[in-house]
């Protein structure tokens, strides 16, 4: 399976390459009006109108490949385990257990020869109390 998934990464990007270069050998609709004043563009590998047909259908060719390599791989990264029943809400919910409160200082040390808590001072639930008065 690993080497199935490996083979389509190559085969997509291989497309994907061809393809870029296929897009980028071809010329444009504004390549027709630059010839009329003089220039050469429109004047190819294939003549100036030859390349037009082979080149826009080798195109499609590489993105239709280009297409189903992308549904290959999303099929194939598709692993995870299905839940047996048919839906979440047909699951029992979990509950945390109720966390309880540790003691501060010595009592949080295990083997510790004295176990009194420490007094805590009481810390105001606003920043009211850090203000200073004039």
């Amino acid at each position: 399976m690993n080497w199935l998934l490996s083979v389509v990464v190559m085969l997509q990007v291989l497309a994907a390459l061809v393809m870029i270069g296929l897009v980028l050998v071809q010329h444009g609709k504004g390549a027709d009006m630059g010839a009329s004043f003089g220039s050469g563009a429109s004047g190819s590998l294939f003549g100036a109108t030859g390349s037009a047909n082979f080149l826009s259908r080798s195109t499609a060719v590489c993105a239709g490949v280009f297409f189903i390599c992308t549904l290959a791989l999303a099929f194939l990264s598709n692993d995870r385990a299905r839940p047996s029943s048919g839906s979440v809400l047909d699951r029992p919910s979990v509950v945390a257990p109720a966390a309880s409160v540790p003691l501060s200082g010595a009592a949080q040390i295990p083997n510790s020869s004295t176990a009194t808590p420490s007094v805590v001072p009481a810390v105001p639930a606003s920043g009211a109390a850090a203000i200073p008065k004039n």
